[in-house]
C-alpha cells in the first residue's frame, strides 16, 4: 500500500505562484505514474498533471499547460507541482495519486489527503 502526503497549499494573489510537494512511501511500480488532481466541492476531480515513472512522459490538462510544470525525483520518491500565473479558477483542493498514468481518475490506485490552494482576485 502506498501512502502519500501532500503539503506546500495555501492561499495567494492572483498571477503568484505555489509548489506542491507529494512525498510517496511503499511500493510504486516502474510501469505507474504519479499524478496531480483537483476538485472543487460539488464537481468530479479533475485532472492536472501526470509524470510517468519509467520513462518521465507527462501529460497536462489544456487548462494548465503553460503555467504549471510537474516532476519527479524518483530518488526521494517525491513529485512536486510548481504553478505559476495561478489564476482564480485554480482554487481547489490538490491531491496526488498514483496508478495508471492517464487523466482518468478512477486509474488511480491510492490517494494523498489532499492540499488547499485558494486563489484571490
Amino acid at each position: 500500500q502506498v501512502q502519500l502526503v501532500e503539503s506546500g497549499g495555501g492561499l495567494v494573489q492572483a498571477g503568484g505562484s505555489l509548489r506542491l510537494s507529494c512525498a510517496a512511501s511503499g511500493r510504486i511500480a516502474s510501469s505507474e505514474a504519479m499524478a496531480w488532481f483537483r476538485q472543487v466541492p460539488g464537481n468530479e476531480r479533475e485532472f492536472v498533471s501526470s509524470i510517468r515513472r519509467f520513462d518521465g512522459v507527462i501529460l497536462y490538462s489544456d487548462s494548465v499547460k503553460g503555467r504549471f510544470t510537474i516532476s519527479l525525483d524518483n530518488f526521494q520518491n517525491t513529485m512536486y507541482l510548481q504553478m505559476n500565473r495561478l489564476e482564480p479558477e485554480d482554487t481547489a483542493v490538490y491531491y496526488c495519486a498514483v496508478g495508471g498514468g492517464r487523466s482518468n481518475w478512477e486509474d488511480y490506485r491510492s490517494w494523498g489527503q489532499g492540499t488547499q490552494v485558494t486563489v484571490s482576485s
